[in-house]
């Protein structure tokens, strides 16, 4: 009986709603003197801490996790175009990260601390939870392994032979017959599109969280006959 030896590389990735967001903002003041920008920069923290906290110890809880910095003080001496240096301009930055499970409050609370003076949001990193990745990799691992049989059948078919036959399935590169990337599940994780939406006499934030992308890569070698 003919045999053949068949080695393939099974793919498969699907898109799943984010679960989480990270927010990240910063607060930032600068003045001709450290103390004020300081003192601006501390008050205006003291606002955005109070806000999270007030969240994060709710019942509904839509803050899950966060974190803050430490006050940053420094200073420059810019020069003006005439290559004249000027006096020295001092700044001062406070950073937080807060993880929202519910994008609605997410929404609200962006608008709440956007208002505060001269507080940014850097970003908004979508995610799923940590349950939520490990049940669509069992997910994605299986449809990558059914694309390698699949491959796998149709060689066989294209030279004549029937069924095929697994005799080893691996991660990326274990098999040996070459170099590949690593074998873990590739996780997406995508940053927020933020727009102003006119619903009524006041401006509202409009969040638009993209859908997460899981995939996962196998190697497989079947013997066809």
């Amino acid at each position: 009986m003919t045999e053949t030896t068949i080695t393939v590389q099974g793919r498969f990735s699907a898109f799943y709603p984010a679960e989480r967001a990270t927010v990240e903002v910063s607060v930032h003041h600068e003045a001709s003197k450290r103390q004020p920008a300081f003192d601006a920069t501390l008050a205006a923290a003291d606002v955005v801490r109070d806000n999270i906290v007030a969240l994060h110890d709710s019942a509904a809880g839509p803050i899950t996790w966060w974190s803050g910095e430490n006050v940053q003080v420094w200073n420059e001496k810019p020069w003006n175009n005439e290559g004249k240096q000027l006096p020295p301009v001092f700044h001062a930055r406070v950073g937080f990260t807060a993880k929202f499970s519910d994008f609605t409050a997410l929404a609200q609370w962006i608008e709440s601390v956007s208002s505060v003076d001269s507080v940014t949001v850097a970003s908004i990193d979508w995610a799923l939870t940590e349950a939520r990745i490990t049940a669509v990799t069992a997910e994605v691992r299986s449809r990558a392994v059914k694309d390698a049989v699949s491959k796998a059948s149709v060689y066989a078919q294209s030279i004549g032979l029937g069924s095929v036959t697994a005799v080893a399935i691996a991660d990326p590169g274990m098999l040996g017959d070459q170099v590949h990337g690593g074998g873990s599940p590739e996780v997406a994780f995508m940053r927020a599109k933020m727009s102003v939406a006119s619903g009524g006499s006041e401006p509202s934030l409009s969040l638009k969280p993209q859908d997460i992308e899981v995939s996962a890569v196998v190697d497989a070698r079947f013997l066809a006959r």
